[in-house]
């Protein structure tokens, strides 16, 4: 009787604990250089008790059936291979989840003891970054307070990282003008992928980038790797995830920012290929269109979309199509001016990738983007027009090689080829008649070329060295472009690291076909034969891990830019004379330029770090730097993005709750303080003669405005049933309210000089289904 009892109460607790919320775990596991899969490699689930865990198959693929949901951490080892860890992985009953993990080869001798670097948590995705450089999830866009699912909003809690306006997510990277970060995704050049993006910036209002897409990527803050080119202050590298190609999974968001619906799934009964597509439309502009005008006198509309379908073309080659575009449009009619703006984006790639043997794989990709932006400007007072409009094309080929020769030597070596089409009016009427400032049409072509050495000198110690090419036939500019990095374990938990490398980019094309006034109604396109801007950068740093959860590392840095275009030498302008175009952050400047400024920016930064474990995770970052420039007049200068200091802390927990503890309650909070904005003092009396704001550019960003703080907050509930996730969750940016300084302009009907005020507490409501 007791032994069928016992039957029976057995079967009663597996059916309750078979009615719980799981998932469905699975992924790939390959060799980090060659991409090759790993057979027999471990995979362990060491959040749970007992343990749980899979062997991959002879492909590399692995899968863990009914794992209880919430966050997990991995381990995974296997034979010849160093061992590597996962943090933060969130497992909910709405969508399965896959991972695709890469593990160094190790070539320790049996019995001997040797000091080895283990691929942690946060390391790069991109073994040849050796410094300066992290990988980020998706997770961490979502969860991270008023990061609001945009990577560029999620970086500013890094180290380096700063911000000078709320209201638009570019960013400043160790004092450099934002203009010089590089966007990449699926391993190709992109544009500026953000809504509301002017000429030439690399940041917008709202980013087009869905979550709902995007995979784990990188992020690098200086001394990239060769492969890396057109860009002297940071990158992302962006990766889009793969779509399920097992099973249907949707997810519907609807929130502050927009209402989005994605969709994935299989393509075909059989094969592994799959379809993965997002699409998002401003939930400003749906009520708006039910009559809900809440912006007043603006209106702002804009939508999105995305998309991936992956096709294993045979067993050696994959075919993935892969796209993203944005519609964004802004109005605004006031008293004094009416303002219709518009910015326009899209981008499509084909990548074709093939193994040639166990040692070597090539990749080739094909894309094409095309950017509008367009602006229509008129003062009602000064009855003054300003029209712009501005279309840049591109068709990028890319092809790599990569070959790892043995566990020691990789090589990877590339071509890309940008053939460049613009068409670039611009006009206004601000001294009297109209005058054209530039309207040309054409086409041009930027070459690039790298090669790059993985070379482990020792199971502690790899060197990542390189070399990167650039020539731009519009004006035959080139530059050869060294490049070096190292990490040293120099013992167990311990890391040095050393980068450097010179680094190159161009101007916008807007900017070189500037049509500058010489005289009797006639302009020239002075500014044609601008030098590439330049930028060398050394990086020193260590790194301690006490622990697979806990990061301590600090960096210093010293960059020098050169090549910088200031004014000619004969400019009496004091715009020109005191001032550089390292200063800017968008637009192009109609004024004739020379390529003979510099500048240097140096700085040191400390990060304290614990990934999400036990339901806490914590983030400290400070970075102190130096900006500085030198522009016509030969007299050193604080650059307009010296802040002089950032210091973030980060921090969040999750609870457990419901009557099985598969529900999570999250709360995050964040706080910031920088230096303020640095602003060109304002010559009243001057002010006063012109009607407008002008500027004492002999004192050109001598004036630092009150330092900058803002507490921003999150807080979420997750609900796992059965087949469905559901999150409500609520960002407030600028707890606080406190409206910091973001610049100074003279207002002629008062007679005198205002501050201009960041925003102000910004709630943002979201609800999102997976299913």
């Amino acid at each position: 009787m007791k032994k069928y009892l016992f039957i029976l109460l057995a079967g009663i607790c597996s059916l309750a604990y078979a009615q719980q919320p799981a998932q469905l775990i699975k992924g790939r596991i390959v060799d980090a250089e060659s991409q090759q899969p790993v057979i027999g490699a471990n995979i362990i689930i060491t959040s749970l008790n007992p343990v749980i865990g899979s062997t991959t198959d002879t492909e590399g693929y692995f899968r863990i059936e009914n794992v209880a949901v919430g966050r997990h951490s991995f381990k995974v080892t296997s034979i010849g291979y160093e061992d590597a860890f996962m943090q933060e992985v969130t497992v909910g009953s709405g969508k399965e989840v896959e991972l695709n993990i890469k593990l160094t080869e190790s070539f320790r001798k049996l019995n001997e003891v040797v000091i080895k670097a283990q691929k942690e948590n946060g390391a790069p995705l991109n073994d040849m970054i050796s410094v300066s450089g992290r990988s980020f999830t998706v997770d961490q866009t979502k969860r991270f307070a008023a990061a609001v699912n945009d990577p560029a909003r999620m970086a500013l809690s890094f180290a380096g990282v700063a911000t000078n306006d709320d209201g638009g997510n570019q960013i400043i990277i160790r004092g450099n003008s934002p203009k010089g970060m590089l966007w990449r995704m699926e391993g190709v050049e992109i544009p500026n992928p953000n809504h509301f993006a002017q000429e030439g910036s690399s940041g917008g209002g709202i980013s087009a980038l869905s979550a709902n897409v995007l995979g784990n990527s990188d992020f690098l803050t200086g001394a990239f790797p060769a492969e890396y080119g057109n860009a002297t202050s940071g990158v992302f590298d962006l990766k889009m995830r793969k779509g399920n190609n097992e099973k249907r999974e949707y997810a519907m968001q609807a929130g502050v920012m927009g209402l989005d619906f994605a969709a994935e799934g299989p393509i075909g009964e059989k094969g592994g290929a799959s379809y993965l597509a997002n699409y998002r439309y401003s939930t400003l502009s749906v009520l708006n269109k039910i009559g809900l005008n809440i912006a007043g006198d603006a209106s702002t509309d804009f939508q999105d979309g995305a998309f991936k379908v992956h096709i294993p073309y045979d067993e050696k080659a994959v075919v993935t199509v892969w796209g993203m575009g944005g519609l964004s449009t802004s109005t605004v009619d006031k008293d004094d001016f009416k303002e219709n703006f518009k910015s326009n984006r899209g981008i499509v790639g084909v990548n074709y990738l093939r193994y040639l043997n166990s040692k070597s794989y090539m990749e080739n990709i094909v894309s094409y983007t095309a950017t509008r932006q367009s602006n229509d400007f008129y003062d009602k007072d000064k009855q003054t027009t300003f029209q712009q409009n501005f279309t840049n094309q591109a068709l990028r080929i890319s092809l790599l090689y990569n070959y790892k020769l043995n566990s020691r030597n990789t090589f990877r070596t590339g071509l890309i080829i940008n053939h460049l089409d613009f068409n670039l009016f611009d006009r206004d009427n601000e001294d009297g008649p109209f005058r054209v400032n530039v309207d040309q049409k054409g086409n041009t072509l930027l070459f690039q070329g790298y090669a790059q050495w993985k070379y482990r000198l020792t199971s502690a110690i790899t060197l990542n060295t390189g070399l990167h090419a650039m020539l731009l036939d519009l004006n035959n500019q080139h530059s050869i472009e060294p490049r070096f990095g190292m990490k040293w374990s120099v013992a167990p938990k311990h890391t040095v690291s050393l980068g450097a490398g010179l680094h190159s980019k161009t101007e916008s094309i807007s900017t070189y076909f500037a049509q500058v006034s010489v005289g009797d109604n006639k302009t020239d396109l002075l500014n044609k034969n601008l030098k590439l801007m330049k930028s060398g950068h050394a990086v020193a740093g260590y790194e301690y891990r006490p622990s697979t959860s806990w990061r301590i590392q600090t960096e210093a840095y010293y960059q020098h830019h050169y090549n910088i275009p200031i004014g000619p030498a004969n400019t009496t302008t004091p715009f020109l004379l005191h001032n550089s175009l390292i200063n800017e952050v968008s637009g192009f400047v109609t004024d004739s330029l020379v390529s003979a400024g510099k500048g240097r920016s140096y700085g040191l930064e400390l990060t304290v770090e614990k990934s999400l474990t036990n339901g806490i995770y914590f983030m400290s970052t400070t970075s102190l730097y130096q900006s500085k420039y030198t522009g016509r007049d030969g007299i050193e200068r604080d650059s307009r993005f010296n802040g002089k200091f950032v210091q973030n802390v980060l921090a969040g927990k999750e609870w457990k709750v419901g009557k099985n503890k598969t529900n999570i309650f999250a709360a995050n909070i964040k706080l910031l303080a920088s230096g303020g904005n640095r602003t060109t003092p304002i010559d009243l009396e001057r002010s006063r003669v012109s009607g407008k704001t002008e500027r004492d550019w002999t004192k050109s960003y001598s004036e630092q405005l009150p330092y900058y703080f803002r507490s921003d907050l999150r807080v979420s509930y997750t609900k796992n049933r059965k087949r469905t996730t559901s999150t409500i969750s609520l960002d407030i940016q600028n707890v606080s309210n406190r409206l910091n300084a973001f610049d100074k302009y003279y207002d002629d009907k008062e007679d005198k000089i205002e501050l201009v005020t960041q925003t102000g507490l910004i709630p943002v409501l979201n609800y999102r289904l997976e299913f």
